[in-house]
């Protein structure tokens, strides 16, 4: 017996070892990587321990960086379409825009023919102080050739810009020289404008139109309507069209400008963010102006905050198009290493309660939602104010008894529809494809010397027209690059292609100054604001 029990005695001690190892590992911390983790604890970081076994265990070697930005894009891409995680190889490209101000050479420029164009020279930049002149071509920056197929405007910008201080060569080719020029431009702090132009459209009414609000947004919009209400101005067109938002602040001060003492602007909410509510002061000084605000579905964000101030407070007419409808607000967090994430933390509601924000869903992707511009033109919405869904559970009623709307975007008090009318049929197809763009562009570049004649633009919208020679001229490069056209039957595309012409080669020679108050003679949705004030009045 006792022969027997020493027989067993090694199979007893190797199930007790078993055991005791089993008992260890369910009782005991978790190993990974020399980091102890106790099992079940709240603090464990999942995902930073797949990355860092990926990283040293993986089949074939792979950089941390992506992977780890893969992984951030991958949570966002589960909250909402506006949760944005920037590289800090792009950061500056996205928050430049806002800042109100960048650091380059001071063009604007645009490639064409594979060659970088300057359009125009920013006044008092760096580029007009050394020379430059609109339709350079620059071949050469820093010895490096930048003219070819691979040239786009990213690469450009990257060649161009760079710190206030620094030097950068830049060789010129000039139409009507035998030679290069050669130029050493000295960077420096170059402004971007948010606002495009302020003028008088007639006696009474100021237009202003506004491209973005940015950290220096409220010092121009003051400026811009201290100079339009020495000028006379009793009535305001705001143009908010392609206006995709910016900053909360600029948008809170513009509709300050124009509403009474204590009137809600908006008011924001999340689920970590209590409420809080901005109002109007007694400061503003366009309280007395009358107003119409133009939107379109381009104007997003803060501009469809200044739009649902206006339209709740019944304060000015809203014309045109239904807005994006963007309501989320984004907070931005700097990281260490120069990247930086925008985070949605609250939704922002117009006056009378409504969230503006269209629906969307993370489960199905964002593609839908990013092209919903395309979907309300199939179905009907930019033709037809009675193709666009409302949602009567979404309905809200303004202090004078207006009805409004949430949901998705900004409804307009006075919708106009995009002109589809088939005598404008050659029009459309030029301008879907660029063409009086590009003959505009070509015809300024190959006439440059005479279209010097003109000092301003009130002499060149006085005295150069779009005769029936430049018209044919433009008919026949159409006609080469695709858009064959019959004069006998352009209809009304006549009038509107040769009006557009001569905004863009007036946009060649005096930029913005050159280019609205032409434009708008066939915008349609300016004619019906100057009507709307013509009715009032």
């Amino acid at each position: 017996m006792k022969n027997k029990f020493f027989i067993y005695l090694p199979l007893i001690f190797a199930l007790v070892l078993i055991a005791g190892i089993f008992l260890g590992y369910k009782l005991s911390p978790v190993t990974v990587y020399n980091r102890l983790i106790p099992v079940n604890a709240n603090n464990y970081n999942k995902l930073a321990d797949i990355i860092q076994y990926i990283e040293k265990e993986y089949v074939d070697s792979i950089n941390r960086d992506d992977i780890t930005e893969e992984g951030i894009q991958g949570i966002l891409d589960k909250l909402d379409p506006h949760s944005q995680y920037i590289t800090s190889e792009d950061f500056h490209e996205v928050n430049d825009p806002l800042l109100g101000n960048f650091e380059g050479i001071g063009i604007q420029f645009r490639i064409e023919k594979d060659s970088i164009v300057v359009i125009q020279t920013i006044p008092g930049g760096p580029s007009e102080k050394v020379g430059l002149m609109p339709g350079d071509r620059i071949v050469e920056v820093d010895d490096s050739t930048m003219t070819g197929d691979f040239l786009n405007n990213r690469l450009a910008m990257k060649m161009l810009k760079g710190k206030r201080g620094t030097e950068v060569e830049v060789h010129i080719f000039r139409r009507g020289l035998p030679d290069l020029l050669d130029f050493t431009i000295t960077r420096d702090v170059i402004p971007t404008w948010s606002i495009d132009i302020a003028f008088m459209a007639n006696p009474e009414t100021g237009y202003i139109r506004v491209s973005k609000f940015s950290a220096t947004t409220t010092e121009e919009f003051r400026e811009a309507s201290e100079k339009l209400l020495n000028l006379g101005m009793k009535k305001m067109i705001l143009d908010l069209r392609g206006n995709a938002g910016g900053y909360l602040q600029a948008a809170i001060d513009m509709a300050d400008e124009y509403l009474s003492d204590n009137k809600l602007i908006v008011f924001t909410e999340g689920a970590h963010q209590p409420r809080e509510s901005f109002y109007a002061t007694s400061n503003g000084k366009l309280e007395n102006v009358e107003l119409v605000v133009l939107v379109d579905g381009g104007s997003a964000s803060a501009s469809e905050i200044v739009a649902g101030a206006i339209q709740d407070n019944d304060r000015g007419l809203i014309i045109g198009r239904r807005t994006f409808g963007k309501g989320l607000v984004q907070r931005q967090l700097d990281l260490p290493d120069g990247s930086a994430l925008r985070l949605t933390v609250a939704r922002y509601h117009t006056p009378t309660g409504r969230c503006i924000q269209k629906p969307y869903d993370p489960d199905k992707g964002f593609d839908d939602y990013y092209s919903e511009s395309y979907h309300r033109f199939m179905n009907g919405e930019l033709e037809n104010r009675d193709s666009i869904p409302l949602v009567d559970s979404l309905k809200y009623i303004t202090p004078e008894g207006k009805v409004v709307y949430g949901g998705g975007g900004i409804m307009p008090d006075i919708f106009v529809p995009l002109d589809e009318n088939e005598g404008l049929d050659y029009y459309n197809k030029l301008i879907n494809k660029g063409l009086i763009f590009r003959y505009a562009f070509k015809y300024t570049d190959e006439h440059r010397k005479d279209l010097q004649q003109y000092s301003d633009f009130e002499e060149f919208d006085k005295h150069f027209e779009v005769d029936d020679v430049l018209y044919a001229d433009m008919v026949e490069f159409a006609t080469k690059n695709g858009v064959e056209g019959d004069a006998s039957k352009m209809g009304k595309s006549r009038e509107k292609t040769a009006t557009m012409l001569k905004a863009y080669i007036g946009r060649n020679l005096f930029d913005n100054d050159g280019f609205y108050p032409v434009y708008l003679r066939i915008d349609n949705v300016f004619k019906e604001a100057m009507e709307q004030f013509n009715v009032q009045s």
